[in-house]
């Protein structure tokens, strides 16, 4: 075991305690957010209290948050399901860091007897990747990487999907809401921009604000967009804040990829049209809140632990799509979106999945002033890797095709940044 010199220490300093006669009786209660499931074979936050029956098949998942982030929640929630439906069993740590304490727990997950370890996070991956190299017989899988195709390792994979689209298509309900409010006299169309609240400068992000504007861009031509950072994935404060810093600058609607309820309830309070990501967050934002793409991973993980049960070579680099059902949209909040939004959505999905409709189509962009022709994009994330990836072709930019994780990275006339320190 790679950790068994911490444990004969742990082991040391509890005998000790006894000896002095401490306890620590009354600090077992776990915190209010980390709570065990009441089957004892699948944790949450605690190792298993009973030993795993011989044969058991066993898998970890490593959360950056908990369930009060929907990103998070995402995750859990396909964990849990996929699990369930494939009978294996299952340890959930939730607000692991991106930092040593990730590859601390994916040891430890390993040394429990996981077969499979996934974490959710972009930071996790270094650490990820450390685990891997010492645990050899366990696939360990990271969601928004990018280094598993340089690696090298055939135990270390990464996924994601391709979320764009589902942007795109809450872009076509954002739309559609900026139309109905434009054709009932409320502000005009060259009055209308609305705003978004990201976390990060990365591709990912950049890639999901602007997919979601051009699908804005399909119903209102004339749309413009702000885009603020928070420089954290999770901080309900500062998402809070950037969304009203938003609405004070002219956003006439808000959207976001940050992951608390921040936006959504200063768009509730401020009474601001709002487009949420990995969920709903109707019950926070009744009278605002439109719609939401996600993710779902549930696909993933079922395809990732039949594979390894059938010791089956797995896809280094996967991308989930639409027709896979790991992209999706939340049910349209019909009080709050235009008349005609379900149509508008369901016209835009049948295009995107004939192959008739590119979120990314260079012709209905400019970069600069300019068509976007050729692109290099780094999509090999490793120095050893000198040639960079011709990723414009046919009249579109092939989004997630060399990788799965986004390297979109390009800022499009008529977005414009208002914080670019993160």
């Amino acid at each position: 075991m790679k950790k068994i010199l911490a444990l004969l220490l742990a082991l040391v300093m509890a005998l000790a305690l006894v000896a002095c006669g401490g306890s620590n009786q009354n600090n077992t209660t776990p915190p209010a957010n980390n709570t065990q499931n009441e089957e004892p074979a699948n944790t949450e936050n605690t190792e298993n209290t009973e030993p795993a029956p011989t044969g058991a098949f066993k898998v970890g998942f490593i959360t950056l948050h908990d369930e009060n982030s929907t990103y998070d929640l995402n995750f859990i929630n396909a964990a849990k399901a996929a699990c369930e439906k494939l009978g294996v069993e299952y340890i959930l740590k939730t607000n692991i860091p991106e930092g040593q304490e990730c590859y601390e727990t994916a040891c430890d997950m390993a040394d429990a007897g996981c077969k499979v370890v996934f974490a959710d996070s972009f930071g996790h991956e270094d650490y990820m990747i450390q685990a891997a190299k010492e645990y050899k017989d366990v696939q360990f899988c990271h969601s928004t990487g990018t280094r598993a195709h340089t690696e090298g390792l055939d135990n270390y994979h990464n996924a994601f999907a391709s979320i764009y689209e589902g942007r795109y298509l809450a872009g076509v309900a954002a739309g559609m809401k900026l139309k109905a409010m434009i054709d009932a006299g409320e502000f005009t169309a060259d009055q209308a921009k609305i705003g978004y609240v990201g976390a990060f400068t990365y591709a990912e992000v950049v890639s999901g604000y602007t997919s979601f504007f051009l699908g804005v861009r399909s119903i209102v031509p004339e749309a413009t967009m702000d885009v603020t950072f928070t420089g954290s994935w999770y901080d309900e404060a500062a998402e809070k804040e950037g969304a009203n810093k938003l609405i004070q600058g002219g956003c006439k609607l808000i959207s976001q990829h940050a992951d608390s309820f921040g936006a959504p309830t200063a768009c509730e309070t401020a009474g601001v049209p709002d487009v949420s990501y990995n969920g709903s967050t109707k019950d926070v934002a009744p009278n605002t809140y439109i719609i939401s793409s996600r993710i779902n991973w549930e696909p993933y993980y079922e395809y990732v632990i039949k594979a390894v049960q059938a010791g089956e070579k797995m896809d280094p680099d996967w991308t989930g799509t639409i027709a896979s059902g790991s992209v999706e949209l939340t049910e349209l909040n019909t009080d709050v979106a235009a008349p005609g939004t379900q149509e508008a959505i369901d016209a835009a999905k049948k295009a995107l999945e004939a192959g008739t409709l590119h979120v990314f189509d260079t012709s209905k962009f400019t970069v600069d002033g300019k068509a976007l022709d050729s692109y290099m994009a780094d999509v090999d994330s490793d120095a050893a890797y000198e040639a960079d990836t011709e990723v414009v072709a046919d009249g579109y930019f092939h989004e997630s095709e060399f990788r799965s994780a986004p390297y979109f990275d390009l800022t499009i006339d008529g977005i414009t940044l208002l914080d670019t320190k993160f």
